[in-house]
């Protein structure tokens, strides 16, 4: 006699991808648009993991505004809600060496005006990387926030 287990339910993977001028207003258009689809994925506005996003979303957007802008090339954001995480990646089309990553980040001066984008990055994070783009080239930061409960929330979200 087989024992018989009950079906696993289907779990969807939700995504979103978005292209975006690389300014400082493509930058902010990326948060703002981050933080609405987390909300239409059940991730309320002002929770721990959508102001985490936010800042993770806020300081990726800039540097690659900042650090990884091609004149005339944008930058694109693509978020996924994989089970247990909301994941982010940013990837901008500038090659040549890539930022330092999870244990790499040197904390900056007290007085240094620049330098706390990816600590900050490196402290939200339950795990991040930075990897080539796939195509060439350019490079993408992919960071997965922790989402308690997610399994309530990936069963409510539409």
């Amino acid at each position: 006699m087989t024992a018989r287990h009950a079906p696993q339910p289907l779990l969807t993977v939700r995504v979103f991808k978005q292209r975006f001028s690389a300014t400082p207003r493509g930058a902010r258009l990326a948060r703002h648009l981050a933080l609405h689809q987390l909300h239409v994925w059940g991730i309320p506005h002002g929770t721990d993991v959508s102001d985490d996003v936010a800042v993770v979303v806020a300081e990726l957007a800039a540097n690659a505004v900042t650090h990884g802008r091609v004149p005339g090339r944008d930058f694109e954001l693509r978020l996924s809600f994989p089970p247990g995480s909301v994941r982010v990646e940013v990837t901008d089309t500038r090659s040549g060496p890539l930022p330092p990553g999870p244990g790499a980040v040197s904390v900056p001066r007290p007085l240094d005006e620049a330098g706390r984008g990816l600590v900050l990055v490196d402290a939200l994070a339950a795990r991040w990387e930075v990897v080539d783009r796939e195509p060439p080239p350019g490079k993408t930061v992919r960071v997965e926030v922790d989402v308690p409960n997610w399994l309530a929330l990936a069963k409510k979200a539409p």
